[in-house]
Formats: C-alpha cells, structure tokens, sequence
C-alpha cells in the first residue's frame, strides 16, 4: 500500500477512534471565514479559528522550549495518536486543525527545525502525498515546535496562492535555469520567489544557492527566515518560498484595540489568515493584512534582485 493510501486510511481511522482530534475537525464546520481583497486584486481568506490559539501565541523562546516535553517525540504523543512510516519520518494527524485534512510530519529523530539538510525530503513527500501541499515554517516564522523537526502539510486547494498561481496574474516567469522555471510575484503584496520544475535535484540546487544568498543577509540567524510551500502536480514540483524580514508583526505586541493576535506562518503566506480570537477576526481588514505581510515579508523588488543575484552567480 503507498504512503498516499496509508495516510488515507490513517486519517479516517484517527477521526473514528481519536475523540480530540474527531471533535476538532468536526469543530472545521463552524470555523467562521471571511474574505478580503488586497490592493492588486488578490484574495486573503480569514479564519476564525480558536483551537489554533495554541500555535498562534505559542511561547519559543529558548527557556520555554526547554521547560516543556517536546510534542512532537514518539515518547510524548498521546497514546491515541496513531502514525505512518516514511523514511525518516512518521506521518501524523495534526489534531488542531486548519485544514479538513491536516498532517504534521515530525523527523523521528529530535533534531532542530532547520531546512537545509531536509530540503530534498521535502520534495519526496509533496510528491508522495500529492493530494497535498506540504509545508515548512521556519523556527522564527511559525513553527511551534522549533526544537523538533517537522514538516506539515493540507489538503490542496485551500489556500488561494494554489489557484493564484495557475491564473498567471501575478506569478511572472523571469528565467529557465537548468530546467527550472523562475518566477517573482508582482501586485501579491509580499515577496515570493517559485520554482517549478519537473527535476528535484534541479530545485535542489537552486534552492541551495537561494538559501545561502538569503542567509548573508541574516548572517546572525541559524538560518535564513523563510516559510515554503511545495507541492506536485502534473509531474512537475511547485516551490513557493516566502523570504522573511520579521518574526511577528507590530500589532501582535500591541495593547488593547491596537492588537490582533497574528503570527504569521506558511498558511498564511499562502493566503489564508488565522486568528484564534472573535475580536480579531472581526475587526482585521485588507489593509491590517497588507501591513502585516509588508512588516513580516521581504518585498517583490527585494525578491526580483535576490533571483538575479543567484542566477548571475550561477
């Protein structure tokens, strides 16, 4: 049976025998969302989501990381969570869920949340499980668990950057690199740089170099702030990589009205805004959004002369 039919037969089982994780997914039908449209023309979904409160205000700061069991070690998951083997890997339900399917995908090994070395496993898996998009939020750009290693990864189709992508309108082809196919974002208010190839190893390497350009700029992070999107479909591999300037916004740290309680990860790179409280959704507009992704996210023009700088190099 593949990984694919696995993951399948896992989900439906988790949700029949896992009364937390069933009760949160069947809470997903009275998620409350809204749209709003950003200047260019784009769409961000907003999600009123307060089971995801956890992640939202999620403590990562070195001394709470250590003073907590990592979840995401086989030894710590509640008895009733159930997995599939891949590799390296284990393939998980992710009982707080955005997603109507939603997987995290934890290396088995605890081992810090860094890209670099698993890169190529993220490849493998988008194309594995290609009903789905898989996911990498970087240990200051979404991850809650930035001690253990993981992936995630939702079932195509839910956020707009997937259909936005397709449309040509704002996804603009600036070179073919030995056989990738480049791309810079123009009018999406923030910065993305795609690879798009039907050759892993081939984004592989241009993932590399775009990894290490990115990282002399942020020489004193363990790794250059990024969230990325992969996924596979019509035999070719889809890169979507959001370079980031800042961890949380300035209105995640504000007090009283001036606050909404956004930390911003691959979702909602991707377009889709969680918030956990009914004050936030209620009151974020498409102007709050477009300011969080202009304080949280490297602009297009930045991007554009990052793309340039990796292919002059070569």
């Amino acid at each position: 049976m593949s990984t694919s039919l696995k993951t399948k037969t896992l989900i439906e089982g988790q949700l029949r025998n896992w009364s937390l994780a069933s009760n949160n997914y069947a809470g997903l039908q009275k998620v409350k969302t809204k749209s709003v449209v950003l200047a260019g023309g784009s769409e961000v979904k907003v999600q009123f989501n307060p089971e995801r409160m956890r992640s939202s205000a999620a403590k990562v700061d070195t001394k709470s990381i250590q003073e907590r069991p990592c979840f995401l070690c086989e030894k710590n998951r509640p008895a009733e969570q159930e997995g599939v083997d891949y590799g390296d890997y284990t393939v998980l339900i992710n009982p707080f869920p955005i997603f109507t399917e939603h997987l995290t995908i934890p290396h088995k090994e605890h081992t810090l949340q860094l890209i670099a070395p698993y890169f190529p496993s993220m490849l493998e898996l988008a194309k594995e499980l290609n009903d789905f998009t898989l996911f990498y939020n970087g240990p200051k750009c979404g991850a809650s668990a930035p001690d253990h290693f993981h992936f995630q990864a939702g079932i195509k189709g839910f956020m707009p950057i997937e259909e936005d992508f397709r449309s040509g309108d704002y996804a603009k082809l600036i070179v073919t690199s030995g056989g990738v196919d480049v791309f810079n974002w123009q009018g999406y208010n923030r910065g993305i740089i795609t690879f798009r190839s039907a050759n892993a190893a081939a984004i592989e390497q241009l993932f590399a170099q775009l990894h290490k350009a990115l990282w002399t700029k942020q020489a004193e992070e363990v790794e250059p702030m990024l969230n990325i999107l992969a996924g596979y479909e019509e035999e070719q591999y889809v890169v979507h990589v959001f370079p980031r300037i800042l961890h949380r916004p300035a209105c995640y740290f504000a007090e009283g009205d001036e606050q909404i309680l956004i930390s911003p990860a691959s979702v909602d790179m991707g377009g889709v805004f969680i918030t956990p409280r009914p004050e936030d959704f209620g009151k974020i507009s498409a102007e709050d959004v477009a300011e969080i992704l202009k304080q949280v996210c490297m602009s297009e023009e930045q991007c554009l002369a990052v793309i340039n700088q990796i292919i002059e190099q070569g």
